[in-house]
């Protein structure tokens, strides 16, 4: 009986890899890494965008929820292939990456917290950049129903789900990131790491679990166009703080160990 062969790098493979990408990340110019998260940030904020744009459908949200959720979670994967085909820098695939680098003992724990420190504030940078500018000031969803949308998502994330369930979904969801970027790079061509990684994004968000980066986009522009609810103090409480120690501990202990 033949075998079949997989054109792709084995498991240890990736984590050389990996490893390699953590300690180049850590390394890399402060200034560099600032903006290559800039980067990131405006780019998965597109693809939070097509989500809520999705999303944007009464008789799906009243029937048939469900399937609503699943075609948005089916688009919305694009941001991260972008993210990861440009290599710009998203905090949360860097929890993976720079742990496994110190836990291999290439970088010093402390340039992986720096690098951590720098790309989330780069990608909260480039995230509200996309929600004043383009989504904002461009009245994107300054009307209905793309507004009530909005408001609805929000409000779904950060004020009706408690701490403590915030916090359990930000691990779920960086446990899935950080194995679709394992996955983006096992391929050894373009197609096979777009596969990769559409498919763990698409099951997170599915899953209606809460990405910290992701988070940067759907809870201000709920704050821009006028959600009474939800407030900055709200969104650093509920948005913030639980869903980025969740994707800390999924990416750097569920799958990055």
């Amino acid at each position: 009986m033949s075998q079949i062969s997989l054109d792709a790098f084995t498991p240890a493979e990736v984590i050389e890899f990996v490893g390699r990408a953590g300690v180049a990340k850590g390394n890399m110019r402060l200034d560099k890494v600032f903006f290559s998260a800039v980067s990131a940030g405006c780019l998965l904020a597109f693809a939070c965008g097509t989500v809520l744009s999705t999303n944007t459908t009464p008789w799906f949200q009243e029937n048939a929820p469900g399937l609503i959720r699943t075609i948005s979670a089916l688009v919305f994967p694009y941001g991260l292939c972008m993210i990861i085909l440009t290599g710009a820098d998203l905090c949360t695939g860097s929890f993976m990456f720079t742990t496994v680098a110190a836990l291999q003992r290439r970088l010093p724990w402390y340039k992986m917290l720096i690098h951590w420190v720098v790309t989330f504030f780069g990608n909260l940078a480039g995230s509200l950049f996309v929600v004043a500018i383009i989504f904002g000031y461009g009245n994107v969803f300054s009307a209905d129903p793309f507004k009530s949308q909005v408001i609805a998502f929000a409000t779904k994330k950060q004020v009706t789900p408690d701490f403590h369930m915030i916090f359990l979904r930000g691990i779920g969801c960086n446990w899935l990131v950080c194995l679709a970027c394992f996955f983006g790079i096992q391929g050894r061509d373009l197609t096979s790491k777009i596969i990769g990684i559409w498919w763990p994004i698409f099951a997170f968000v599915s899953l209606g679990f809460d990405h910290v980066v992701a988070n940067m986009t759907f809870i201000p522009l709920a704050i821009w166009v006028g959600a009474d609810k939800i407030t900055v103090g709200l969104y650093i409480w509920k948005g913030i703080i639980p869903t980025l120690i969740g994707n800390i501990l999924g990416g750097g202990l569920f799958c990055g160990e």
